[in-house]
């Protein structure tokens, strides 16, 4: 692979005591699940203070590299999507899992995986990182694949506006070493094409015209409090894209996409929840297809077996064959079989009752999870924290559309922003049942109305991990792995 062996000789200047760094880390990861303080993403915060090196280091040993997915939406579900693809393909894949997507989050990660020798038995790792870190990870590891989604309003008290957002993804780009994938629909994300390095190609995924609707840029976004003071706008017929995306998605049903690739339309099924989880499928599809163009080169997997010890080489590369012979058949069979991330769409059965977690954080995250789940014949929960990972300014809000929840009206408002939610539910005439800050009060009594009835929660990520810690205790939640 390109880079390697230089990537190889800057990862080897440790500090003399790294050779510890493993057995530190699991230690204090042991120490924290066992007195249950620090968090999951606490050991590597603890190791990136006293080894720095560590994650260059240790991810320098991957003869594929790095594929790096970050962007505002959808980064722990396409990131899910390409490591479980891959996986099923026939790689062995290192990923972050759990959505702690800062740099010691990964650190924290990868001491579960490593060998207290420092080995880590990967072909590849898919990680996805908040714009932020995204950058602080690149200046320490150039990834050789970027996955760029998009760039929304989000988390303002942090980003900034969203050019900003973008700037930050172009760092990225800058970085990455042989492929970018971007969002033909996006114009930020799609400008970046023009940052990447000259030995680094461009690829794209996209949508038909006639889907561009169902998933509005930045750009494109009003919502009914917009709308009420503002004159009607003529509308324009798009320009006709000149730009050809690798894989466009064409349509969309009931966990079923269509998609053009290599000029024929293919019909995929998928076992995720929501429309909008059918074009991060597209993106994912994108990225694990420009990893395959670099391995059908010739003696490219020759080059990246050659950076492994001569005891690993032959099981890497008959791995890498048959990822590298799969055809497209193949791809969509194992996008297919990917489930949801936790709080993704995630279904837990709470006493006979299918209650669906709905993490939303931005406007568009929120309108198409709307879009996605129709509150007809279902009771709806909205809980909305401000803390640090969700964002202080919750100013957001009002440029979601609500009046989809009108007719039923919402059952329950819950977290620290509850009553910010209530009024903004006002203005669209939503009914709001029970307003109460006390989010485990407030879940108990919903999830146990109407037994039977399915549920949707949506929240912001502190809300929605709260609302899982509650259901564990009276439901069958699976272990996400995210500690407290």
């Amino acid at each position: 692979m390109a880079n390697t062996a230089t990537d190889k000789t800057a990862a080897g200047r440790g500090p003399w005591y790294g050779f510890a760094t493993p057995l530190l880390g699991k230690t204090v990861r042991w120490a924290s699940r066992v007195t249950r303080h620090g968090g999951s993403a606490f050991p590597g915060k603890v190791v990136e203070r006293v080894d720095p090196t560590f994650l260059r280091r240790t991810l320098a040993q991957l003869p594929l590299g790095v594929i790096l997915v970050s962007g505002t939406n959808g980064k722990t579900t396409t990131t899910r999507m390409v490591a479980m693809m891959l996986e099923s393909l026939g790689l062995r894949v290192f990923t972050n899992p759990t959505g702690s997507n800062f740099t010691r989050g990964v650190v924290s990660a990868l001491l579960n995986e490593v060998t207290m020798g420092g080995r880590i038995d990967a072909d590849i790792a898919v990680l996805e990182l908040d714009e932020a870190y995204a950058v602080q990870f690149v200046a320490q590891v150039r990834p050789q694949y970027a996955l760029l989604l998009n760039v929304m309003r989000d988390q303002l008290d942090r980003f900034g506006e969203i050019d900003n957002t973008a700037r930050l993804l172009g760092r990225v780009a800058e970085a990455t070493t042989r492929a970018v994938v971007l969002n033909r629909e996006d114009p930020r994300i799609a400008a970046l094409a023009e940052l990447a390095p000259v030995d680094t190609r461009a690829s794209y995924f996209g949508l038909s015209r006639a889907l561009r609707r169902y998933f509005p840029t930045d750009d494109d976004m009003a919502t009914t409090v917009a709308l009420a003071a503002a004159a009607p706008a003529p509308q324009q017929t798009p320009a006709a894209h000149v730009t050809p995306a690798d894989v466009m998605l064409t349509a969309v049903g009931d966990h079923r996409a269509q998609m053009i690739i290599d000029g024929q339309e293919y019909e995929s099924e998928v076992k995720l929840e929501g429309v909008y989880n059918l074009y991060n499928a597209a993106a994912a599809l994108a990225v694990v297809r420009a990893v395959q163009q670099d391995l059908r080169s010739p003696d490219m997997i020759g080059r990246a077996a050659s950076t492994l010890p001569t005891s690993r080489r032959d099981g890497f590369v008959m791995r890498a064959q048959h990822f590298a012979g799969a055809g497209t058949a193949q791809l969509l069979d194992a996008l297919a079989q990917v489930t949801p991330a936790f709080g993704r769409g995630e279904v837990i059965d709470v006493h006979g009752s299918p209650t669906e977690l709905l993490l939303v954080k931005n406007p568009m995250g929120f309108r198409l999870a709307l879009a996605s789940f129709p509150p007809d014949d279902a009771d709806t929960m909205i809980c909305i924290n401000d803390e640090y990972a969700d964002g202080r300014d919750m100013s957001w809000l009002w440029d979601v559309d609500f009046t989809s929840l009108k007719a039923g009206g919402v059952a329950a408002v819950s977290g620290v922003r509850a009553w910010d939610m209530a009024l903004r539910l006002a203005y669209d005439e939503v009914g709001v049942d029970d307003v109460d800050t006390d989010l485990g009060r407030a879940v108990a009594v919903f999830v146990a109305r109407n037994p039977g009835r399915r549920k949707h929660i949506y929240c912001t990520y502190t809300a929605m991990l709260a609302v899982r810690a509650y259901l564990a205790k009276i439901a069958d939640v699976a272990d996400a792995g995210v500690g407290k």
